[in-house]
C-alpha cells in the first residue's frame, strides 16, 4: 500500500503547480503506519513537490497506537499536528462504539504526545450518542478542555447503511438521538468552548487563537489539494478526481498500470454552488460581492425572501458583503446552502 501511495504521488507531480502548505495523513488509521512507511511517504512528497519549510503536516491517530516510542518517531519525522480520536471519556459508551482505547488510554496517548514535543494537538469528540445525558455531555466537554489542546472537533454520531450501527437501528437496537437533543448539546458545546478559550471558526471545529487548521481552511478556500490512496479525492481548481475505494482493486490498478480514479470536469455553476457549500461552513461565510460578480447576478435578491426568513429566524447574519451562518444556522448548513445553489 505504501509503495502503491508513493508511486500514484509521483505520477501526480505536476498536478499542483504551487508550493505544498499542507500535509494531511487521513482518512482511515495512519497511526498504524510504522516511522518507516510514513518517512517513505513524506520522502516521496518532498522529492515530487516543493514544501514549505513551515507546512503544516499533520496525522490522524487512535489514543491506542500512541505509545511514547511511536509519538516521538512520528514527530522525530517532522510531522507537526496531530489530531486524536478520543470520541468520548465515558468507558461504556466507548465499549458501545467498539473503540479499543478507554479514557485512561486516551489521556495518556495525549500525554505521550506532549511528551513526544507536540505542541499542536487537536482533539476529536462525538455528540448525539444514544443515553448520552446532559450531565454526561458536559462531563466530556469539561474533560476535554482539561487537557488544554490546541485544537477541538465536534461531530455528530451518524448512521450509516451497511454498518454496525445501521444494523441495530434496522433491529430497533439502536435509536437514534432527537435532533432536538442533538442540536441543544451541539448549541452548549459551542457555548462552554467559546468560555473556555476555544473560538469556533467552522461547523465542527474550535480552535485556541492561532490554531485553526490550515489543511482545513485550504479545503473550505478552493485551494487545489492531491490525495493519494484509496478513496482519495483531488482538486485542481477545475476539475476533481476520485480513487477507487477499495484496496485491493485499487492495488491491481497501480500494479498493472489501469485507471484507479474517475474524473469529473466541474462546470462553472458546479464550481459556485461548491463555494456556496463550503464557505457557508465558515464562520466568515459566503463572499456575496465574488459571486454576484462572477455570475453578473445578486444571489440575496435571487433569494430574497428565502434569505429575509432566515434572517427573523436569527439563522443567518449578513455583515458587509458576506452571508454567515449564526450557531442555530449551523445545524443545517447544507439544507442552507442546497436553497441557494444555482440550477445549471
Amino acid at each position: 500500500m505504501v509503495n502503491a501511495i508513493t508511486h500514484e504521488i509521483a505520477v501526480h507531480k505536476e498536478y499542483l503547480t504551487d508550493n505544498i502548505s499542507t500535509i494531511y495523513f487521513g482518512g482511515g488509521t495512519p497511526s498504524l503506519l510504522s516511522s518507516d512507511h510514513l518517512k517513505k511517504i513524506l520522502d516521496a512528497i518532498q522529492s515530487n513537490f516543493v514544501v514549505n519549510s513551515d507546512a503544516e503536516i499533520t496525522l490522524e491517530a487512535n489514543p491506542e497506537d500512541l505509545t511514547i516510542d511511536q509519538s516521538k518517531g512520528i514527530f522525530d519525522l517532522g510531522v507537526n499536528r496531530l489530531s486524536i480520536g478520543i470520541q468520548t471519556f465515558d468507558e461504556k459508551k466507548l465499549e458501545w462504539m467498539n473503540r479499543v482505547h478507554n479514557s485512561k488510554e486516551a489521556i495518556e496517548a495525549y500525554e505521550n504526545a506532549r511528551t513526544a514535543g507536540f505542541k499542536n494537538i487537536s482533539l476529536d469528540l462525538i455528540y448525539a450518542i444514544p443515553d448520552h445525558s446532559k450531565a454526561r455531555w458536559e462531563a466530556d466537554l469539561r474533560a476535554i478542555t482539561d487537557l488544554q489542546p490546541e485544537h477541538i472537533s465536534l461531530y455528530g454520531l451518524t448512521i450509516e447503511d451497511r454498518t454496525v450501527f445501521g444494523k441495530w437501528e434496522l433491529e430497533n437496537k439502536l435509536i437514534q438521538v432527537p435532533e432536538d437533543e442533538a442540536a441543544s448539546q451541539y448549541l452548549f458545546a459551542i457555548e462552554y468552548l467559546k468560555h473556555h478559550g476555544f473560538h469556533q471558526y467552522e461547523v465542527s471545529n474550535f480552535g485556541k487563537k492561532g490554531f485553526r487548521s490550515k489543511h482545513n481552511n485550504a479545503y473550505w478556500s478552493g485551494i487545489p489539494y492531491l490525495g493519494a490512496g484509496p478513496g482519495a479525492h483531488s482538486f485542481d481548481g477545475l476539475s476533481r478526481k476520485f480513487n477507487i475505494r477499495n484496496n485491493q482493486k485499487y492495488l491491481k490498478a497501480i500494479a498493472s498500470g489501469q485507471p484507479y480514479h474517475e474524473e469529473e470536469i466541474l462546470t462553472q455553476t458546479q464550481l459556485i454552488n461548491e463555494q456556496i457549500l463550503t464557505q457557508l461552513r465558515t464562520v466568515q461565510g459566503l463572499n456575496l460581492k465574488n459571486i454576484n460578480r462572477t455570475l453578473n447576478t445578486r444571489l440575496e435578491e435571487m433569494h430574497s425572501a428565502f434569505i429575509d426568513d432566515l434572517l427573523r429566524k436569527k439563522m443567518v447574519e449578513i455583515n458587509g458583503e458576506f452571508l454567515s451562518l449564526t450557531s442555530k444556522g449551523f445545524l443545517v448548513a447544507d439544507e442552507i446552502a442546497l436553497r441557494l445553489f444555482f440550477a445549471e
